[in-house]
């Protein structure tokens, strides 16, 4: 077999998933759906360390370990649910930048329905400025693009709904 058809089997699967209290068990059936489209999961590093490791080691070492994930990849399927508030975890916005910017088709899931602005401005004390621009209580503008997520995200990656469309998504994507 050669490294490309290799690598056109293995998708990296970014989310915050791995805080959940049942983490293994989602997972494990994420893997499932993988395996069953003829995928190899690449799922994120988890904390194995010993309680005496000093956590910025730790820290460095889930780093470096999904860095070389996400190099081996072909794509990723990421979980974009609300994490702590309106926006979506931070650590995999940042594999989905990671992902882009090496070239990699990425599908999120798990997005709520309608655009971010009216989810912030359901969520979050906002205003409309004399322009009838968004703001939040900060004064800052809410993007207003009629998009799903930040621009940023929604334009470099394609949407699905659940984590099993995002696959067959990606699989489409892939060829």
């Amino acid at each position: 077999m050669t490294a490309a058809s290799d690598r056109v089997r293995r998708v990296y699967l970014a989310g915050p998933g791995v805080f959940r209290a049942d983490a293994t068990e989602r997972l494990q059936r994420l893997v499932e759906a993988c395996a069953a489209r003829g995928f190899e999961a690449l799922p994120p590093a988890e904390d194995a360390s010993g309680p005496a490791t000093p956590p910025a080691e730790v820290a460095q070492a889930i780093y470096d370990t999904n860095m070389a994930l996400l190099r081996r990849a072909s794509g990723v399927i990421a979980d974009l649910s609300p994490f702590r508030g309106t926006e979506p975890d931070s650590g995999t916005v940042f594999e989905v930048g990671v992902a882009t910017a090496l070239g990699l088709p990425g599908v999120g899931y798990g997005i709520p329905e309608g655009s971010y602005a009216a989810r912030v401005e359901a969520a979050l004390p906002t205003r409309r400025d004399a322009n009838g621009t968004l703001r939040d209580a900060n004064g800052m503008a809410v993007e207003g693009f009629e998009l799903p997520l930040n621009l940023m995200l929604a334009c470099s990656i394609r949407i699905a709904r659940t984590a099993e469309e995002a696959l067959d998504l990606l699989r489409e994507r892939l060829g």
